[in-house]
């Protein structure tokens, strides 16, 4: 996930616009997991995202892999007979814009500008995501944006990321579900699949 001498490096960005970015990974298969809280710079300001999107794809256009496995024991045999397939394909995350830092001050809502591109994207360490979700104000930024996964799938997977920062996981979900219960007061259905899925 990482390079050797930035081990909390996990890609670059590709693509940005203001609400969201693309990093492209150093290494195949090596996107950070779904729901993880990751940064990027944009000079003085730090972008925090979190992951809504994983993919893999063909480094050409259109061209789809072909299946080499059948006299392979492994998945891993593949790779060993030919290895140039590293080299063929790419694995991408997309992440939605959750908040920024700028003059140390942490704010949970957009930066002025969007990310830039070729700059790096960093998974942050538990000190940070527990400074970042000491506020649940992102919470209406996941649940209110349209996203290709489940807004409740994201919702959690974010709740249940950030819950690892912390020695008590379950104060921490506790609290975060009594915010979640004053965002979604009127829609009982989708507080009850997202809580159903970030109870310990």
């Amino acid at each position: 996930m990482s390079t050797s001498t930035h081990p909390d490096r996990v890609g670059e960005v590709i693509a940005a616009s203001t609400t969201d970015f693309v990093a492209q990974c150093y290494e195949l298969y090596q996107s950070p997991p779904l729901g993880s809280l990751v940064k990027t710079r944009d000079g003085s300001v730090e972008l925090y995202g979190v992951v809504y999107n994983a993919t893999t794809t063909s480094l050409e256009p259109g061209r789809r892999p072909i299946a080499r496995g059948k006299d392979e024991a492994s998945e891993e045999g593949i790779y060993r007979q030919s290895p140039q397939l590293m080299k063929l394909f790419r694995s991408e995350f997309s992440t939605l814009v959750v908040g920024h830092r700028q003059d140390d001050r942490l704010y949970h809502y957009l930066p002025p500008k969007p990310a830039r591109i070729h700059g790096f994207v960093y998974l942050c360490p538990p000190a940070e995501v527990k400074d970042f979700s000491q506020s649940f104000d992102f919470l209406n930024i996941l649940i209110s944006n349209p996203l290709p996964i489940s807004n409740d799938e994201l919702v959690a997977a974010v709740l249940r990321q950030m819950s690892q920062a912390y020695e008590d996981q379950h104060d921490f979900l506790v609290a975060a579900a009594r915010e979640l219960a004053i965002l979604l007061s009127g829609q009982l259905s989708q507080l009850k699949a997202i809580l159903g899925r970030i109870r310990p």
